[in-house]
C-alpha cells in the first residue's frame, strides 16, 4: 500500500541505516513526515549523534526492545530479524513495517535493477551499473554497496536506474518493492542465525521476484544447484526469467559462453559481446557476474557496443580476488571479502593453472567443512589455517587431504600466515587471501582484513627494497 501523505516514523535500530532513514525524515520534516521515534535497541546507548538528533526533535529510547505508543510506518534496520521479538513488538505498534529498500522503493519515482545472492553481489552491483553509464544512462549503485538506497530517492526521475545490492534480511520484510529487473546469482547457506532455516533464507532471495511479471526480467543462475532446488518457485506462469549459465540452456531469454565468447540472448535476439580472455575479472564466477550484469544493462536499454568497452574495461573491485602484486616472484591476491566457504570455491575457479597457497581463517561461522574441505585439498598446493577457527579448519583439510599432495600449517593471526605462506612458497607460485570465515576474531570487518593484508605486504615490499 502506499506510505500515507504525511506519517509519523518508528526507526528500529541506531546504526548506520537507522540514522540513514532517520536523516531523510528529518530532511521531510514537518511536511511528510510528522513525528521521528527511534528504538535504539536494548545494548544501545547515548552517543554524541544521537544527543545531536534529539536537539532536532528525534525521541530516542534506549535499553529496552518493548515498543510502546502508535505509529504509522516502521522501518527495521537490517540486523534485527524479522523472527525477533523486538521486530514482533514493532509489528505491534505499527501500521506498517518494512526494512529500509522497502522504504526508499515506495518513495521513489526511478525504476530499479535489484541484484542479490550468497556471493558476487557486489560486483555484479558495480558492473551494471558501470555498463550503464558506459552509454550515457543516469544510474546509481546503492544498497549494501554502500550508498543507501534512501539517500538517493529524492530529486531522481523516471529516467534514471537505481541498481541495488539488495541482502536476504533486505528483501525479507519487503512486500512491494518491484524491480523492473533482478538478479539471483547463486544461493548456498549463510546468515542461518538471522533466518533461523536455510529454507527461510532461500525463500528470501527468491522474494525479490515474486511481483516480477512478464514486462520485467529476472536473470537467473540456471547451473547453481542451490537456486534450482527452488526452480518450480522461480519459473512460474507469466513472469519472464533469463537462464544465466556457462552453457546455453537453449531458452528464447539467456546468457551463455559460445566458442569463449559472451552472448546474451534477449527474446530470442542474440547480441555477441566479448571473448571472456578480455574481462579483467578472473574465474568462471565472474564470467557469470558478467554476463547478469550484460543481461541487465541491455534490458535496461543499455548500447551494445558500449556494453563490450564497459566489460573490457571494468577492473576487479577491491577485496573481491584483488591483485595485489608480486614479491619475489609469488603472485598476492586479497579475496577477503570471501566469508563463506562458497566465495573460497569459486575463487579458486580463478587459479585453475597455478600452484596456490590458500589463507584460511577468522571468526569461526560453525559453517560444514567437509565438502568444502574436499574441494580444496584437490586445487591447492598449500593451506595455512590461523586465527580463531584454525583448529576446525585445520583438521577438515586433514581429513580431506589423503590422496592429495597438500602441506597444511597454522598460524596465530594473519601476519604470522603471510609469513608461513612465503616460507611455503616458490616463484611462480599465489598466495590467495580467501579466508571462508568472518574477520571478526581480529579485525572489525572484511575491508579492514584485506586493508592490513595489502598494508603487510607493502612493509615486504619495502624490506625487500631495502636490501637490494
Amino acid at each position: 500500500m502506499p506510505l500515507p501523505q504525511t506519517f509519523s516514523l518508528l526507526v528500529l535500530g541506531c546504526g548506520s541505516t537507522g540514522l540513514d532513514v532517520v536523516a531523510w525524515g528529518l530532511r521531510h520534516t514537518p511536511d511528510r513526515v510528522s513525528s521521528i521515534t527511534v528504538y535504539a535497541g536494548a545494548s544501545a546507548t547515548p552517543s554524541e549523534a544521537t544527543a545531536a538528533l534529539e536537539e532536532r526533535g528525534v525521541r530516542f529510547v534506549f535499553g529496552t526492545e518493548e515498543v510502546m505508543g502508535e505509529y504509522d510506518v516502521c522501518v527495521a534496520s537490517p540486523g534485527i530479524s524479522e523472527f525477533s521479538d523486538f521486530f514482533a513488538s514493532a509489528r505491534g505498534h505499527a501500521r506498517d513495517i518494512m526494512g529500509e529498500p522497502e522504504f526508499a522503493w515506495r518513495l521513489s519515482r526511478s525504476p530499479w535493477c535489484a541484484v542479490t545472492g550468497t556471493n558476487g553481489k557486489t560486483t555484479t552491483t558495480s558492473l551494471i551499473d558501470h555498463l550503464l553509464r558506459a552509454s550515457g544512462m543516469q544510474s546509481v549503485a546503492v544498497g549494501n554497496i554502500g550508498r543507501p538506497t534512501i539517500d538517493e530517492v529524492d530529486g531522481r526521475g523516471e529516467d534514471a536506474w537505481l541498481v541495488a545490492e539488495l541482502s536476504s534480511y533486505q528483501i525479507a520484510t519487503a512486500s512491494e518493492l518491484h524491480p523492473r529487473v533482478a538478479v539471483l546469482l547463486n544461493i548456498t547457506p549463510d546468515h542461518l542465525a538471522w533466518h533461523r532455516t536455510h529454507e527461510n533464507y532461500a525463500l528470501a532471495k527468491i522474494g525479490l521476484f515474486s511481483r516480477m511479471d512478464a514486462n520485467d526480467l529476472a536473470i537467473v543462475d540456471v547451473e547453481d544447484a542451490g537456486i534450482m532446488e527452488y526452480a518450480d518457485r522461480i519459473f512460474v506462469p507469466d513472469r519472464r526469467v533469463l537462464s544465466l549459465g556457462l552453457a546455453d540452456a537453449g531458452t528464447p531469454d539467456a546468457a551463455f559462453v559460445r566458442d569463449g565468447r559472451l552472448v546474451v540472448r534477449l527474446g530470442g535476439e542474440e547480441t555477441e559481446l566479448i571473448d571472456a580472455r578480455e574481462l579483467a575479472l578472473p574465474g568462471n564466477h565472474n564470467v557469470l557476474n558478467a554476463l547478469a550484469a550484460s543481461s541487465a544493462a541491455l534490458f535496461c536499454g543499455a548500447d551494445a557496443q558500449a556494453v563490450r568497452e564497459g566489460l573490457k574495461g571494468f577492473k576487479p573491485l577491491e577485496h573481491r580476488v584483488e591483485p595485489c602484486g608480486e614479491i619475489d616472484g609469488v603472485r598476492y591476491y586479497n579475496d577477503s571479502k570471501a566469508t563463506n566457504t562458497d566465495a573460497v570455491e569459486k575463487a579458486l575457479t580463478a587459479f585453475s593453472d597455478d600452484d596456490v597457497i590458500l589463507l584460511l581463517g577468522g571468526h569461526d561461522k560453525g559453517t560444514p567443512l567437509d565438502e568444502f574441505a574436499s574441494y580444496v585439498c584437490a586445487r591447492v598446493r598449500a593451506v595455512v589455517c590461523y586465527g580463531e577457527a584454525k583448529s576446525r579448519l585445520r583438521h577438515a583439510v586433514e581429513a580431506a587431504s589423503n590422496g592429495y599432495d597438500v602441506d597444511i600449517a597454522e598460524a596465530s593471526d594473519l601476519r604470522d600466515a603471510v609469513d608461513v605462506a612465503r616460507s611455503l612458497a616458490h616463484r611462480g607460485d599465489v598466495i590467495l587471501l580467501s579466508p571462508a570465515c568472518s574477520s571478526f576474531d581480529e579485525f572489525s570487518s572484511f575491508e579492514e582484513r584485506g586493508r592490513c593484508f595489502k598494508s603487510y605486504l607493502d612493509e615486504l615490499r619495502a624490506g625487500a627494497d631495502a636490501l637490494a
